[in-house]
Order: structure tokens, then sequence, then C-alpha cells
């Protein structure tokens, strides 16, 4: 079920770029200019203006429809859940401070040389 939400998902989303990149310019940024005419500031909706819009609702709904798949396929498998069944892991002696700083064998050498 995740697959195919998720490839009309993916088919959504490069219709939706298609259709945006194909209507046409209403020139200069941030509104400025497009000869907004005695009509009002909104041009009228084309058909292609409407199929943008249900492709757009489509991806929202496609969208939502895979965060609540996810959710329902992670539910439960939280990483600490996860770490409260791991067996407790043996303790071992922790040696003093000092004994951890020296190299190894270090305590099995003789500290005083032997005489001849």
């Amino acid at each position: 079920m995740e697959n195919v939400v998720l490839v009309i998902h993916l088919i959504l989303a490069l219709s939706l770029i298609g259709a945006v990149l194909l209507q046409r310019s209403e020139g200069g940024g941030l509104g400025i200019g497009g000869g907004g005419g005695a009509t009002g500031s909104r041009p009228a909706a084309t058909a292609m203006g409407k199929f943008t819009w249900l492709l757009a609702i489509g991806f929202v709904c496609t969208s939502i429809a895979l965060t609540i798949i996810a959710a329902d396929n992670s539910a439960g498998a939280s990483v600490i859940d996860r770490l409260g069944d791991a067996p407790a892991a043996e303790q071992q002696d922790t040696p003093g401070l000092g004994d951890d700083l020296l190299p190894p064998g270090v305590t099995d050498a003789p500290l005083a040389p032997t005489g001849n």
C-alpha cells in the first residue's frame, strides 16, 4: 500500500512541476506590473490553473497519507523501547583512578630492581 501511494505521490510531484512550468508568466516579480487593468488584480481562472490546483490538492493528500502510513508502521518501534528490552551488560569491577592511567603490564613488573 505504501509503495502505491508513494508512486502516485511522485507522479503528482512531477506533474505539478510540469504544470507550473507550463503556465504563462504574469511578468514582474512580486506582483509589480502585469497590467492590472480595471477588472482587478486577480486574473481569470484558466484550465491550466485549475489543473494545477487539482494536482496540488492531490499532492497534499498523498503527503498526509504517507505520513499516516509511516506513523502506523513505526508505532511501538521506538529506539528507547528497544533499549529497555536489551539485556543488561555485565558490570565489571571499575579500577581505581590511578590503575587505568598506567600502561598494561606495569603493575605486574617488580617495583625495585632485583640485586645481582
